[in-house]
């Protein structure tokens, strides 16, 4: 046996020691290890992945949408999906995130039914490997729970093996009032079972049952299904909702030791099978708490920028980026081998606890109470204390920027372009909800019909009603796709623009949000700067200081600057790259 498979057998065994050593102490650690590597196929000459490897670029760009956001007579939505990306994306977004595309019984696919299958509504398998072969593919191992429905938990009803002992229980007498919750309905729902009543635990709705991983079977489970997916072609892991994993009574149940000790497994085990995947933790928490799962360059490659959506529509809204700034200046540069997931919108609302110990209580009733103006709703927690708290906050992105704090008005155009712009120049990898790309507004009628708030931005579109409206360059739609895969094209160009490349903030007053990009061979400089505002501002060109030596060009409108002119111009909500080239 040579020394890498040594090393990596050694790596597996400690992940195990540390996640089962309390719960399964009798736990065949070395048979574990052979059956793990036996399921991810692992060759005992796999190479050791590289820790501080970056599988990403300036050229990197990626789309989040369900299978079905785009329907056409007589296809499977995967494949008019896949049409519309060839047709209308080629070359500008280059990685897609397909949300669940299992069967499911609720949640939009977040209530998985069977894990195996594509959901034969939307496609197959050779669907989805299409997509993986033409652009780098995303999927969500929904790990934390399944659906009611499943075969698991119908076995776990009848006492028979698989799933009679995969999910997890608790006694209604045990104290969990310390337990975090992201939704305000009970925590255990009592199920009659062939053993007698069970509770089981249900973090996020009675349809959604919490998953067992002190069972290691369950973790087995959950392998086999990365396999499956690493052979259908996904090579980007979202683990959703993975913070709320590991669950102790008489805890918060969130962000436990074994639960970041799982995401290291999982990658050990990921990059060795396909040393460019990427797994990328979905975490909705408070700004440290996600800070976490970088883990010391051993969990996550990728996470979640939760509180840019918040913060950054709450800068906009109000033309005061101090909250933003402050924020970006206490994020660490990433590390060689992990960046930052940046997104404004998703399938799921702007999420508020990000805002946690950012914005003040009447700061963030400001911005929730301007988000229903524009037409949102606002989903709630229950908190520690028991009392509600605003979670998220569903609307669409194109609505919730239609105006500022005091209402709207006719900036909505360049509001939405501003904000976008400002994600592209940040540290990280973008990624574009479909319905912002489109510009789609709240779907009222879907929200209704559904019962679900977060209805209000998974609005399904005819593609030859899109195809209309993007043909008519008038049209809202034209306007900001074709503007966004400009800005897009452009950042691709920009090494400075790589995920990894050096960030500073820059101190130009409140309504003037501004960071500088070098690239990491400190070539290429780039100076970003946005005009948060609703009125024209003036700059001091001195206070970016432009070394006079260089020729400076704003890469947006394609204009030569002059280092020596005294004012720098920005009309309301623009933004300027402004660049030394490379």
């Amino acid at each position: 046996m040579n020394a890498i498979n040594l090393q990596l057998r050694q790596k597996l065994s400690d992940h195990l020691h540390i996640i089962y050593q309390q719960v399964q102490p009798e736990l065949a650690i070395v048979d574990c290890v052979d059956e793990l590597l036996d399921i991810m196929q692992i060759a005992a000459d796999a190479p050791s992945p590289d820790a501080y490897a970056n599988h990403w670029s300036e050229r990197d760009a990626l789309m989040i949408t369900y299978g079905d956001s785009l329907l056409a007579p007589q296809e499977k939505p995967l494949e008019t999906l896949k049409n519309f990306i060839d047709e209308q994306l080629a070359g500008v977004i280059n990685s897609i995130h397909i949300l669940p595309f299992f069967p499911y019984s609720s949640d939009d696919g977040f209530s998985v039914i069977d894990y195996s299958t594509v959901n034969e509504s939307l496609g197959d398998w050779q669907h989805i490997r299409a997509l993986g072969e033409q652009y780098r593919l995303m999927a969500d191992l929904v790990i934390n729970h399944c659906s009611a429905r499943s075969y698991w938990f119908e076995n776990f009803i009848k006492q028979q093996s698989p799933g009679k002992d995969y999910f997890f229980t608790a006694s209604p007498q045990a104290d969990l009032s310390a337990v975090v919750r992201p939704r305000t309905n009970p925590l255990l729902q009592a199920v009659e079972t062939q053993a007698g009543t069970r509770h089981v635990w249900c973090t996020f709705s009675f349809d959604q049952v919490d998953l067992d991983f002190r069972n290691p079977e369950v973790l087995k489970q959950f392998v086999r299904i990365v396999r499956l997916y690493l052979d259908q072609g996904v090579r980007i892991f979202r683990l959703d909702a993975i913070a709320f994993l590991w669950k102790v009574p008489g805890t918060s149940s969130i962000n436990l030791p074994e639960t970041h000790e799982v995401v290291r497994l999982l990658r050990t085990l990921i990059e060795h099978a396909e040393p460019g995947a990427v797994i990328i933790t979905e975490t909705n928490i408070p700004n440290q708490e996600n800070l976490s799962y970088f883990g010391n360059n051993n969990e996550a490659h990728w996470i979640y920028n939760f509180s840019l959506p918040p913060l950054l529509v709450q800068a906009l809204l109000t033309g005061n980026g101090t909250h933003l700034k402050r924020w970006m200046m206490t994020m660490p540069p990433a590390r060689n081998g992990t960046t930052y997931f940046n997104f404004i919108a998703s399938h799921d609302g702007i999420g508020l606890r990000p805002t946690e110990g950012l914005l003040n209580d009447d700061e963030l009733n400001a911005l929730t109470h301007a988000l229903e103006q524009f037409g949102g709703r606002i989903s709630w927690r229950t908190s520690a204390d028991g009392s509600p708290r605003p979670y998220e906050a569903n609307i669409a992105l194109y609505d919730a920027l239609k105006g500022t704090i005091a209402g709207p008005d006719n900036f909505n155009f360049e509001r939405f372009i501003c904000a976008h712009a400002i994600m592209l120049g940040l540290e990280g990898v973008p990624a574009f909800y479909i319905h912002s790309l489109l510009a789609t507004g709240n779907d009222y009628q879907r929200m209704e019909h559904s019962g679900h708030n977060r209805a209000i931005n998974r609005h399904q579109w005819q593609k030859a009603q899109l195809d209309s409206q993007l043909a008519d360059p008038n049209s809202q739609h034209a306007r900001v796709f074709n503007a966004l895969k400009r800005l897009i094209g452009i950042r691709a160009e920009q090494p400075a623009f790589h995920p990894n490349a050096t960030q500073f903030t820059l101190h130009l007053g409140d309504s003037i949000f501004a960071f500088w990009r070098q690239s990491m061979d400190r070539q290429q400089n780039i100076f970003c700067l946005s005009n948060l505002a609703h009125t024209a501002q003036d700059v001091p060109l001195s206070a970016i200081n432009l070394v006079c030596t260089d020729n400076w060009r704003e890469l947006i409108s394609g204009e030569t600057l002059d280092p020596q002119a005294e004012l720098l111009h920005l009309a309301p909500y623009q933004t300027v790259w402004i660049s030394n080239g490379c």
